[in-house]
């Protein structure tokens, strides 16, 4: 079969992925598109194959040879992994890893063709969605890891991926993503977070002390003093004071959550026993940044509980808001950073994340200089902007329709998300001819409403049902995909060149 030209090759109505094309134990797998743009699994083996039989599809019988063609659906996924090894989801350990999330399923094969021009000198997490944005989109756990799975086998991309099963809140969130085979886990506590702590006076919280959940830290009082106020935390060449204040507000500060992310992580452990994982902690989604004594209280507890983590993301200094460039002093953030990957080296290693980390461009030389390399930079919304800007060259009306719903529903979709955008200072529909549609992309005002507005677009239906923008959307993403990856592989080029050079492990 080696030998000879492929059946699937010779069929006129059949376009191949060329990168696809794998040969495996006497069969040989592709991804193939017909004229209308469906796509489907190609195999080809000999007559009588059992392994060919388990698989769905039609076949024909060609030259002693069965070509089947088969679903994209989640049982071929299954089996076709079962397979080829590269193309399940590893854990990478202390690599310096990006997060591309894909709100709409298409875009994996734009953010490889970035990640092969750096060599794949990062690890990609091209399966990244957290529960709240599949509730939003309408979409299962199953569907974004098939998704992007599929991205992978089109492109070939052998140099191994991760599956992130993202803000994670409960045990319930944990046993969906384990079953269908995600490999890194990010815990989100950020409701047992207590913003008020630091409005607290001293015998405020004294007065309260008894309201942490001791028995679930595994803990009393008298100890915490001990491990604390006994001697400052020295990490690398900076040193960490601990006084009776500061310890106060940081256990009643990130106490409940330091319980939640111990449970969160016990759940883990046993039913995920037998398997490979590994786990992000994210305190990013909180009011206030993470000073470095909470950072160094946070790490202590959890180690103290023998929870164990590759990635920790703090809540930074500035504003990381949805789609748009760091706000606040960039030397005030390297200072701010050069701290905390000191106590990541010291009490792990692990690496930093860097959550709400798309379009942070300002700031990515800083943050790859001061960890050296260990950093987990996450991204999610850009990779939809960048389809509404294919959109807007290939459909201007659609854009502009998606634009006006958009701004209609943004006070009400930014509830969750922590945006400055106003509807008076973004640009009014009408006022921009097709040909300046694009540039509401470069818009801060306007870039932020299309950003957190993603789930009422994509689940809008009609009265007949039809989800209106959804399908017009995927429909010509889908005929002009080749478009819609190359202005993600060039959006994508500028967050990962800057971390290449510290990529260390």
């Amino acid at each position: 079969m080696d030998e000879m030209i492929p059946i699937v090759t010779e069929i006129p109505a059949l376009q191949v992925h060329a990168s696809s094309v794998t040969r495996h134990e006497g069969m040989l797998y592709a991804l193939v598109e017909s004229v209308g743009g469906q796509r489907h699994l190609a195999i080809e083996a000999p007559v009588h194959s059992a392994k060919l039989v388990e698989f769905d599809g039609d076949s024909q019988v060609v030259d002693e040879r069965i070509l089947l063609l088969s679903p994209l659906n989640a049982k071929n996924a299954r089996l076709l992994r079962e397979r080829l090894t590269w193309l399940r989801p590893a854990v990478h350990g202390l690599r310096a890893g990006v997060g591309l999330g894909d709100r709409l399923g298409l875009a994996t094969p734009g953010h490889l063709r970035a990640m092969h021009e750096v060599k794949g000198r990062l690890v990609p997490f091209v399966a990244q969605q957290s529960i709240r944005e599949m509730n939003r989109t309408g979409r299962t756990p199953q569907e974004v890891l098939d998704d992007a799975m599929w991205g992978v086998f089109a492109e070939g991309w052998r140099a191994g991926f991760g599956a992130d099963a993202d803000h994670l809140k409960t045990q319930q969130d944990i046993d969906q993503c384990l079953a269908v085979g995600y490999t890194f886990y990010t815990f989100d506590p950020s409701e047992y977070v207590d913003n008020m702590a630091e409005n607290l006076s001293a015998s405020a919280l004294l007065t309260r002390m008894d309201e942490l959940p001791w028995e679930q830290l595994e803990d009393i009082p008298a100890a915490v003093a001990v491990r604390y106020l006994a001697a400052p935390v020295c990490c690398e060449e900076y040193t960490i004071n601990f006084d009776e204040l500061t310890l106060m507000r940081a256990m009643f500060k990130y106490g409940r959550a330091i319980a939640q992310v111990m449970q969160l992580y016990r759940h883990l452990a046993q039913v995920g026993a037998g398997r490979e994982w590994e786990v992000e902690i994210s305190v990013d989604e909180t009011e206030t940044p993470t000073t470095p004594a909470e950072h160094v209280y946070i790490a202590t507890e959890l180690r103290r509980l023998g929870v164990e983590w590759v990635s920790l993301a703090p809540h930074f200094v500035g504003r990381f808001e949805k789609g748009v460039d760091y706000i606040g002093d960039v030397e005030t953030f390297e200072n701010d950073i050069a701290v905390h990957a000191a106590i990541a080296r010291t009490l792990g290693p692990y690496k930093l994340g860097l959550h709400t980390g798309s379009d942070k461009f300002s700031i990515y030389e800083a943050a790859a200089r001061q960890t050296r390399g260990m950093v987990h930079l996450k991204t999610a919304g850009t990779s939809y902007l960048e389809a509404l800007r294919t959109i807007a060259v290939l459909d201007p009306e659609l854009l502009r329709s998606v634009y006006t719903c958009a701004r209609e529903h943004y006070e009400v979709d930014r509830a969750s998300y922590h945006v400055s955008a106003r509807l008076d200072r973004a640009p009014l529909p009408s006022s921009l001819s097709d040909a300046a549609l694009p540039s509401l992309l470069e818009q801060f005002d306007a870039r932020e409403i299309l950003h957190v507005t993603f789930g009422t677009i994509l689940t809008r239906r009609t009265v007949n049902g039809h989800r209106v923008f959804y399908e017009r959307l995927m429909a010509l993403l889908r005929t002009h995909s080749d478009a819609y990856a190359a202005n993600l592989q060039a959006h994508f080029l500028r967050h990962l060149q800057p971390f290449v050079q510290w990529e260390t492990h």
